[in-house]
């Protein structure tokens, strides 16, 4: 009998966690996908608004800044990344001086390179200061967002990154209505951004309890940054490479196609972000579910794309594009291969696997090393190696994830929770917590 309660309890754990998962894709996931669609809303807004108001040369130093924030931003989503996988395996811990450290290094490489970017970009002397303040804020509040997602607390989550999306864009959108200029709608959303922060440390509170969980770590920060430029570099390549091969009229032509591309590739994120906190405490089902969502979204959009691939460019590009409607299944397919592969690098980082994100600079370097040796000159060509890389780069995430990440798994799991006497089949004996094999269970739900 002693010899039949760890299996037991481990299909109790397993079946919990899964049900956990399932409640996960009703009302919190469609909190994120709402907030995720806002987001993306008030970032779209904000060019659209500025096309406007602004003349030429305003539009692009306005263009110019945000793609700044942008850029030296991503170590804001690495950061995210490292505390919500951290959280999910070791509970609570103190990551505020590693962030404060993130986002000083952010905010002061901005204001370093005031010379450099007054001089190249041609942009007024105070915005970089402008700018390195909105940085700082949104380094900052990553570390709220990573702790709601590693805590699964996902409607919170959804509330947090509709905050930081008003902070963010909000009040640079009502600087531009307020006809304030580039310089003065990027101080209005500093100071909105610089508001961010400390709504979303409150809205991430919870009780303090002592905690033995171990520090966040620069090498786990730096895994993530490195990811998330990993997963930006490989699905902007082409559309990079395109303004150096083709024609100006081909390079718009195949801007417009990947706007097919990022709709594939951001489409089911929300099952990226439900599965993360799971992966990271051993749930294999969850990488399951999440494959297999990801993967579903991404073959409907392509035989969407196949059946209306005139109107998907028309309504991506106007109707100058309609005719490259017959390319629009490939467009969509590079995008619904990435984000299959976003998927697997997620789960070897919650692993603490080294090197996660390897396969894609394989891809990157590739797809440089293909193009360079063919020179492809149109749309077609261009599109054919793009798919071709991402068609390598999936399969080679796919394989590095068959292998079991390297260090013990004991460190990288938090310590079981004692059981009630119904989660071990009826026993009000309590567990014997240093032989106790289980899986940590379920989180709290989400919200």
């Amino acid at each position: 009998m002693t010899l039949r309660r760890p299996v037991r309890r481990e299909k109790t754990a397993q079946t919990e966690l899964t049900r956990g998962w399932s409640t996960g894709l009703g009302a919190a996931g469609v909190s994120v996908t709402v907030a995720g669609v806002l987001v993306n809303g008030l970032a779209y807004l904000v060019p659209v608004l500025a096309a406007r108001r602004l003349d030429p040369a305003d539009l692009s130093a306005l263009a110019a800044a945000l793609g700044l924030v942008a850029i030296v931003g991503v170590p804001g989503l690495g950061l995210q990344l490292a505390v919500a996988v951290h959280r999910a395996r070791h509970g609570a811990s103190d990551t505020r001086r590693l962030t404060a450290v993130t986002a000083a290094v952010c905010a002061g490489t901005l204001v370093a390179a005031t010379p450099l970017l007054v001089t190249a970009l041609d942009l007024p002397v105070e915005m970089p200061a402008l700018l390195a303040v909105t940085t700082a804020a949104i380094v900052l509040s990553s570390r709220s967002l990573g702790e709601l997602q590693g805590g699964q607390r996902f409607v919170r989550l959804a509330v947090g990154m509709a905050v930081l999306a008003a902070g963010r864009y909000g009040g640079v959108i009502a600087g531009l209505l307020l006809g304030a200029g580039p310089t003065g709608a990027l101080a209005v959303g500093a100071l909105t951004a610089a508001l961010t922060p400390a709504v979303l440390a409150r809205l991430a509170r919870e009780p303090r309890r002592s905690s033995t969980a171990p520090r966040l770590t620069v090498a786990q920060v730096v895994a993530g940054c490195g990811a998330t430029v990993a997963m930006l570099v490989v699905s902007y390549a082409d559309l990079l490479l395109a303004r150096q091969l083709l024609s100006p009229s081909d390079s718009g032509a195949y801007s417009v196609g990947t706007v097919l591309s990022k709709g594939a590739l951001w489409a089911p994120q929300v099952a990226a972000v439900l599965a993360l906190p799971r992966l990271a405490r051993g749930d294999r089902r969850s990488r399951t579910v999440a494959l297999a969502v990801t993967g579903g979204c991404g073959v409907v959009l392509v035989l969407a794309s196949t059946l209306a691939g005139g109107l998907a460019f028309r309504l991506a590009g106007g109707p100058d594009y309609d005719h490259l409607g017959r390319y629009a299944p490939l467009f969509a397919a590079v995008g619904a291969l990435y984000a299959v592969a976003f998927v697997l690098l997620n789960d070897r980082l919650a692993a603490g696997a080294r090197w996660a994100a390897a396969p894609l600079w394989v891809g990157v370097a590739g797809l440089v090393a293909v193009t360079a040796a063919l020179r492809p000159h149109t749309v077609p060509g261009l599109l054919l190696a793009a798919v071709g890389t991402a068609i390598v780069t999936t399969a080679l995430m796919a394989v590095t994830a068959r292998r079991p990440a390297p260090g013990p798994a004991a460190e990288t799991r938090p310590s079981p929770p004692r059981a009630s006497p119904s989660a071990v089949g009826g026993r009000s004996s309590p567990p014997d917590r240093a032989n106790d094999p289980r899986p940590p269970g379920p989180a709290a739900p989400p919200g």
